[in-house]
């Protein structure tokens, strides 16, 4: 099982918004065959596996991190395959959330004679599909925090200098995690501030470019702003109000960006409507690179999954240098969100702590 979640792994950031899946099959105690599910539209990692074993599959076993699929979809059932085969025992490690599986296609094995066995690495098996988990069940995507701060907290010194905080080990972890997201979201404030990028630059070139969505309430971005450059290329989403003029949006379509245009209440945008619409786009992973504004407003609105913080061994100081959350703040040390399942790594000199809203 170990084995088939390393192969589903592999595809991270391929898949959606499909799950992320690996198979391995085993016959008196060896490897014989595996495979992996590398893109959405593209065979199951069952298919993968099973087309690898031939023959050799009847009788042996075969180890899914996910339920295989019983209904027609882009591609046919797995467990028609799997029974077709001559499988004789699956061990599958977590149910299928989607309704339309989420337990038939066990079912339908354990009716066809085929044993059956569920939960093996459960936990590791629902980790890795977190994402999807929550999409499938929500229809919104999860929605990672990230930032990187000084060990005080502080984002930038009072003057606004911010690149660069953290180390290049850091930063090439940002861009493996934006290799496995659908989408970035980013406000107005870190676009004008910094005129990112927000592609993903990985060694030797690799890696894919995560859509990008922009988040501009009064209209102000630039429109040379780097973040709008090829986006006849690589998806770009730009959200605004009736602030935008009908030229700004024209010129924008024009280089095929796509336009959002959203109604605010006090000048602001809801981030929990902005969220159920890009889930309408197959959205199933968003990365938040904002800045302490879109920071308060999502972690407010209660739309932050999971955070992953990046702290360099630093303190800046300041009452006026921000911080990695900004706004009111709370009141009361009861109101103070929890962060659970918390781990602390190194990233070269600095550290990152991962943990759960």
């Amino acid at each position: 099982m170990k084995r088939a979640l390393d192969l589903a792994a592999k595809a991270a950031g391929r898949t959606s918004p499909n799950p992320m899946v690996g198979a391995v099959i085993i016959k008196n105690g060896r490897f014989i065959a595996e495979g992996y599910h590398k893109k959405a539209g593209g065979p199951h990692a069952e298919i993968e596996a099973l087309k690898k074993a031939g023959k050799r599959a009847r009788g042996a076993q075969m180890f899914l991190n996910l339920e295989p699929c019983c209904h027609q979809g882009r591609t046919p059932p797995c467990t028609d395959a799997l029974i077709k085969s001559g499988i004789k025992e699956v061990f599958v490690g977590m149910r299928d959330p989607n309704p339309l599986v989420a337990g038939k296609g066990i079912r339908q094995l354990k009716k066809a004679g085929v044993d059956v066995h569920s939960g093996l690495l459960q936990k590791e098996c629902e980790r890795l599909n977190e994402a999807f988990v929550k999409y499938i069940q929500t229809g919104t995507p999860f929605v990672t925090l990230k930032s990187a701060s000084s060990l005080d907290g502080k984002i930038a010194t009072s003057t606004g200098q911010s690149q660069w905080i953290t180390g290049p080990e850091a930063r090439e972890r940002v861009h493996r995690m934006r290799d496995q997201v659908d989408a970035i979201l980013v406000g107005a404030g870190t676009v004008i501030k910094d005129n990112p990028r927000l592609t993903t630059r990985l060694k030797k070139g690799k890696g894919h470019n995560p859509a990008r969505v922009i988040l501009d309430t009064k209209a102000e971005i630039p429109l040379n702003a780097r973040v709008f450059h090829h986006a006849d290329r690589d998806r770009v989403v730009y959200v605004t109000t009736n602030k935008a003029s009908a030229v700004r949006i024209n010129r924008l379509t024009g280089r095929g960006v796509e336009i959002q245009v959203l109604s605010e209440r006090k000048g602001r945008i809801s981030l929990k409507y902005l969220i159920e619409i890009i889930g309408k786009m197959e959205v199933v992973s968003v990365l938040l690179e904002g800045g302490s504004g879109i920071n308060a407003s999502a972690l407010r609105e209660g739309i932050v999954d999971k955070v992953v913080l990046f702290l360099a061994p630093m303190i800046i100081g300041g009452e006026s240098a921000p911080g990695m959350v900004g706004g009111s703040g709370i009141k009361n040390l009861k109101e103070a969100l929890s962060v659970k399942n918390l781990t602390v790594s190194t990233m070269g000199s600095d550290l990152m702590v991962e943990g759960y809203l």
